[in-house]
């Protein structure tokens, strides 16, 4: 039967509206796949935050990319945001305009997304939407996919950082004592405990307390089961239902200021939007995180640990022998 567009519109918009609704959503900013598809048919922008060969192998049709976000956007080294022009003239040649309604999406669960929507934010839009779902749900649930490149007519941009959404080492430094606010370390638990070391230092940033991010999911451990094939797809990477994740932040004041930290910002982008979502006054992410902190050797942290250089290059080493030997071995078998 066919049905006037306008309509067929209004009721995806109202099945979007109420599909929110349902999902407990305060804030908007986490959406499903009804809210994408109506949100497609007013004309929002599409951004697809996987790299390159992800996107060509299959996207949503109309979205654009820039190869992935985490790395287009950031310092290879410190993983901090490039200079503003620099990122102006990337995200205006691929038409991405912060003051247009932006759907962001990758796999399910991927922080990548939620580091583009921190982006949009930082420089001041306000019409983000992260499709936590990503290309796996629209894909289940059977809606067009394309393989070429959507094309959008360059946007002159000119940003400006806005306040109020990011903050600094120096002021994290200058809240560690005070009490109306809490620090969230999102990492693992052996990267809280300084055990797993991927900075200068290891450790944690004095008076944070631990809760990682995959601990919004339904099943953290699907990486891993993804990993060792004991699962099939990223079902267990949607995000709890909201009671869940509000007992899950319950030992946290949603009335103070929250910083939220990772070991760049990524992980910690996606806790951040979680909070938001759950009606926290007051979010703020650390987006240099562990990486900018560790680095100032005269700020105060737990569990220190330094990396042991000489453990590891033996380890190197060894696993260079071991390579060495795998080839050796491979190519005698090519020449039988």
């Amino acid at each position: 039967m066919l049905r006037h567009p306008l309509v067929a519109a209004t009721c995806a918009v109202l099945l979007a509206i109420f599909s929110v609704q349902a999902r407990g959503s305060t804030g908007g900013e986490i959406v499903d796949t009804a809210y994408v598809a109506a949100a497609l048919e007013r004309g929002a922008l599409l951004w697809d935050v996987r790299d390159e060969r992800e996107y060509l192998r299959g996207h949503i049709r109309g979205a654009v990319n820039i190869g992935a976000a985490t790395g287009a956007l950031r310092d290879d080294n410190r993983e901090d945001y490039l200079p503003a022009p620099q990122i102006a003239r990337v995200l205006g040649a691929a038409g991405i305009d912060l003051g247009k309604e932006i759907i962001l999406y990758g796999t399910k669960g991927d922080a990548g997304a939620y580091f583009a929507l921190l982006t949009i934010r930082h420089f001041g839009g306000r019409l983000g939407r992260v499709y936590h779902g990503g290309i796996d749900d629209w894909a289940a649930a059977r809606m067009p996919l394309s393989t070429e490149p959507a094309r959008r007519a360059t946007v002159p941009l000119e940003l400006r950082e806005a306040p109020g959404v990011s903050v600094s080492t120096d002021d994290v430094l200058a809240r560690l004592e005070r009490r109306d606010v809490q620090i969230l370390d999102v990492r693992t638990a052996d990267e809280f405990r300084g055990q797993d070391i991927r900075a200068i230092r290891g450790g944690r940033i004095k008076g944070a307390i631990n809760i990682p991010y995959e601990e919004n999911w339904l099943d953290p451990e699907t990486p891993l089961k993804l990993a060792l094939r004991q699962a099939n797809s990223r079902d267990g990477m949607a995000l709890k239902p909201r009671a869940a994740l509000q007992a899950l932040y319950a030992k946290l004041d949603p009335q103070k200021e929250t910083i939220v930290y990772c070991q760049s910002g990524v992980r910690a982008a996606q806790t951040a939007t979680v909070l938001r979502e759950l009606g926290f006054r007051d979010v703020k992410l650390y987006d240099s995180s562990w990486l900018g902190y560790a680095g100032r050797l005269e700020a105060p942290a737990e569990d220190v640990a330094f990396v042991n250089v000489g453990l590891l290059n033996a380890k190197i080493r060894a696993l260079q022998y071991r390579v060495d030997y795998l080839e050796r071995q491979l190519a005698t078998a090519r020449g039988r």
